[in-house]
């Protein structure tokens, strides 16, 4: 009996669930949404969703990117040229957004521009190598936030995180990425090219081609969905996961124990010439404390 009573009772609790995450904010076609990174990828595709729905606005990198987005959307979809990197740059569009709302103000934006190069072994990258991609993908995201709102629950401003797998998108063409791998090899120091050893990088780059082209999927709406859900929807979610790399390794792998994905990587990466084996005991230092 205790089993048939929670599934009677979970149904409609269910179903309420279900129809709660299908509401929509009223007047849509009155609000205004800035999102950044807008040239390509995620961005680009939902620009032009949220046009279709009415929205307004828009951040692009480049005059290209700008260009190519008003010539499919209409009207209503504005541009103005954004890098995330430049205070200056983020407080020109602030400026430009307050005009463009006037008294409606804005109602959400979308932190999407990022970067993922360069990328490879920490080894093998210098300190600008990290700070590039931080500048864009934290300090650029930190940036547009305190410009152009407050993050605050009290003030009723969902904040709502989009967790994607790999997409094929320009931050995943693999040329690129074997052109910084490349590049972050040959600055590397003859000593520590050869404890990797002369094949290393031929192995390291057909290892990620395999990778990225198991995963990668080139469904973008599966993200662009999650953003939108998010923009739009009475009841936003907190956090949204897209694709099933995401939902299957990621995700799940960030809850495990380091050794578990130390492992893995151990695994799936090749292994460089001078690689030695583990010691269990090695560099743990031990202190006694003896008494009497």
């Amino acid at each position: 009996m205790l089993g048939c009573t929670f599934s009677a009772q979970s149904r409609p609790v269910g179903a309420g669930l279900v129809l709660r995450d299908t509401l929509e904010v009223d007047d849509i076609g009155e609000k205004y949404v800035f999102v950044t990174g807008c040239d390509s990828g995620f961005g680009n595709l939902l620009c032009k969703k949220l046009d279709r729905k009415g929205f307004a606005c828009c951040g692009c990198l480049t005059e290209k990117g700008a260009d190519d987005l008003k010539r499919v959307a209409g009207p209503k979809l504005k541009t103005v040229l954004l890098n995330v990197t430049s205070q200056d740059s983020i407080q020109k569009a602030m400026e430009w957004t307050k005009k463009e709302v006037g008294d409606k103000g804005l109602w959400g934006i979308v932190n999407n521009a990022g970067r993922a190069l360069p990328m490879g072994p920490s080894e093998w990258m210098r300190i600008e190598d990290f700070q590039c991609i931080l500048k864009v993908n934290m300090e650029g995201v930190i940036a547009m936030t305190m410009t152009f709102l407050r993050d605050i629950n009290y003030f009723g401003v969902n904040v709502c995180i989009i967790e994607p797998g790999f997409f094929k998108t320009a931050v995943t063409s693999l040329e690129p990425q074997e052109r910084e791998l490349h590049r972050l090899w040959n600055q590397l120091s003859p000593e520590v090219k050869a404890s990797y050893g002369d094949k290393y990088l031929d192995k390291y780059i057909k290892v990620q081609r395999l990778i990225m082209n198991a995963v990668c999927d080139a469904d973008l709406s599966k993200v662009t969905n999650c953003m939108e859900h998010a923009v739009t929807a009475a009841y936003p979610r907190t956090r949204y996961s897209a694709g099933w790399d995401a939902k299957l390794i990621w995700i799940p792998l960030s809850y495990m124990p380091s050794f578990v994905v130390d492992l893995g990587l151990k695994l799936v990466l090749p292994r460089p010439s001078q690689a030695s084996e583990p010691d269990l005991i090695h560099n743990v230092s031990f202190r006694v404390n003896s008494k009497g």
